[in-house]
């Protein structure tokens, strides 16, 4: 079978229907075909893909830590950080060296293997560029992969990351081009697009995606779907959010959490539009039941993030998280390291 290449006769026409090679010229009435399939035909089609790039009882676990909360100067309607908002979140400075490690090591230890460091910065500082690399040097030596959020970098910061021994760098588009300006205004789409670019010239692997429920329509959930599978290379991780309820923010006011039929559809359509990328399950999975998560992993997610807490939102324990992947027969870092 030819790399990207996958073949079934399920497109509810009777007739046979093939993936060709890995795309970045997807139109948005493709990606809403594909999402109108039959569950079964579209179930199949996205695990059939799946299978042929990764091992579909496989799950990748990640650890998410704020290391630098609130005070964000962004008026992200989503967030809980953003000054904008009352919140009632208190604004931190951002950590010791030695307590990022300390947290990475037990994150390590209870099966994760990706940190993931998050300051709440419309873009770093270069004074505070020089703790991050620290931190993220010191991480590195605990065996694990590397990932931070720092807002938006200019060339020279990417490359300072890259140096201190960063593996990826997270920043979501969070929606469709459409849908973007009702949720931000401080930044814009193509400052975004601009970081990522700067991110992918200086090495580092890319973590985007974005954010479902927050009022969006279906054709802005497949809108940002075609935004990140154009871009000259798919980002290596996908992360798909369901957005948490927050005090105080404008998206309280138009948020709509999508069932789990049309959340697994979602999943189904990025993994065949985008073959390659680890597709998370990301802020979000406390409202999902476990038999969505299972839905989700048929689909083609083959990565969580696990620990009680993510930024400042919740997410299922460890325990929740061990048991349902046993039952499912995956395996990861977090079944090993609580055997």
């Amino acid at each position: 079978m030819a790399d990207g290449l996958v073949e079934t006769r399920n497109d509810g026409q009777g007739t046979e229907q093939s993936i060709g090679p890995i795309r970045h010229d997807w139109r948005r009435p493709e990606a809403e075909a594909l999402y109108n399939l039959p569950f079964a035909d579209l179930m199949f089609r996205a695990q059939s893909i799946h299978r042929t790039h990764f091992d579909p009882n496989q799950i990748e676990t990640a650890s998410l830590l704020s290391i630098k909360t609130g005070g964000c100067p962004e008026d992200c309607g989503y967030c809980s950080q953003s000054a904008h908002y009352d919140t009632g979140l208190k604004a931190t400075k951002l950590m010791a060296q030695a307590d990022v490690v300390a947290t990475a090591r037990r994150a390590r230890d209870a099966g994760a293997s990706r940190f993931c460091m998050a300051a709440a910065w419309r873009n770093p500082k270069d004074r505070d560029l020089d703790q991050v690399c620290g931190m993220v040097s010191a991480v590195k030596e605990l065996g694990m992969e590397t990932c931070a959020t720092l807002g938006m970098l200019t060339p020279p910061q990417a490359a300072r990351l890259r140096d201190a021994g960063l593996d990826f760098y997270n920043h979501n588009v969070d929606t469709s081009p459409e849908f973007y300006d009702n949720i931000i205004t401080t930044r814009t789409l193509q400052d975004r697009i601009d970081t990522l670019a700067y991110v992918r010239e200086a090495g580092i692997k890319v973590c985007c995606g974005g954010i479902i429920g927050m009022g969006e329509e279906l054709d802005d959930r497949l809108g940002m779907l075609v935004l990140l599978s154009n871009l000259p290379s798919h980002p290596e991780s996908v992360p798909i959010n369901l957005w948490n309820e927050v005090k105080g923010v404008p998206v309280n006011d138009t948020a709509e959490r999508p069932d789990a039929i049309a959340l697994a559809r979602l999943v189904a359509v990025a993994r065949i539009m985008m073959p390659k990328s680890v597709v998370r399950l990301s802020a979000g999975r406390q409202y999902m039941t476990d038999e969505l998560q299972a839905l989700c992993f048929l689909a083609g997610a083959n990565s969580i993030f696990i620990g009680d807490v993510l930024l400042t939102t919740k997410n299922p324990q460890a325990a929740r998280d061990a048991d349902l992947l046993d039952r499912l027969g995956i395996s990861s870092r977090l079944n090993q390291a609580r055997a």
